[in-house]
């Protein structure tokens, strides 16, 4: 009986080795994009270099958010053996798509306005970093400090932009390119994304696009989406409508005057 154990023994030793072996060779193997998580060490080199963002964003930044959206990826245990490190490789190849803070200091300042209200608007929902990160490594929750943190630095990085000339007339193809090179991280004029849908906007009553989980805020607040409360609403939604879920805004008077000319355009008005 004893040499039959030690037989059993020794073949589920081996098969445990083996499955091993085999689990780290097909780590290597990179069916959703190499991520680099087994690159040499980039350690020196700082995810936000030159930034100028506050430091208690940047440190928020580097260590809720960087181990995805950055190219200072750091691997953990289970990132060297597969499948783990495909689904691991697969979210961080996609998340350096949507952003990747090792190049910030290369966007343009409309994109870092853009990005840091995306950021904002997904803290605040509790969106990023996602849940399933959030399962495994408990330190990355932010907290409510974080959040108000987040939310200042993108609202004084918005503001920064705006200027004091008047607008004119709004022009709903200059507010079309508006729309497509900031507003769509978030909103589609036919379908429900991280926004409600905004075909139709202009003339519907706040809180009711079909399918779309608002904010209390914005559902009581039955305010009619015309000129004046779509001006209102892009120079700064919170004084606006207090409670509300977005963490975006239009400093300059000309954008927002031709930004609500392609809402209206789009809305048959």
């Amino acid at each position: 009986m004893s040499k039959i154990g030690v037989s059993k023994g020794s073949i589920t030793g081996v098969a445990c080795a083996s499955a091993l072996l085999a689990s780290l060779a097909l780590a290597r193997v990179h069916p959703f994009g190499d991520a680099g998580l087994y690159a040499e060490s980039k350690a020196g080199q700082p995810v936000l270099n030159d930034s100028t963002m506050p430091p208690q964003v940047q440190a928020i930044l580097v260590a809720k958010c960087a181990d995805c959206h950055s190219n200072q990826t750091r691997a953990p245990f289970y990132g060297h053996l597969a499948p783990a490190s495909w689904l691991m490789e697969r979210d961080i190849v996609e998340a350096r798509k949507a952003m990747n803070l090792s190049l910030w200091q290369s966007f343009s300042a409309d994109q870092q306005q853009t990005y840091a209200a995306k950021i904002a608007q997904e803290v605040k929902a509790h969106d990023m970093p996602p849940i399933q990160y959030r399962a495994i490594h408990w330190s990355v929750a932010t907290t409510d400090a974080d959040q108000s943190a987040i939310a200042s630095w993108a609202h004084t990085t918005q503001a920064s932009s705006a200027g004091s000339t008047a607008a004119t007339a709004g022009d709903a193809s200059r507010g079309q390119a508006l729309f497509e090179k900031r507003c769509t991280g978030c909103h589609a004029l036919e379908k429900n994304k991280q926004g409600p849908a905004l075909q139709g906007v202009y003339g519907r009553t706040s809180g009711t696009a079909a399918g779309y989980a608002y904010s209390d805020a914005l559902k009581k607040s039955a305010i009619t989406w015309d000129d004046k409360s779509l001006d209102k609403w892009l120079t700064d939604p919170d004084p606006f409508i207090a409670g509300n879920n977005m963490d975006f805004l239009v400093a300059r008077p000309q954008e927002r005057a031709d930004l609500i000319a392609y809402l209206r355009h789009e809305s048959g008005k």
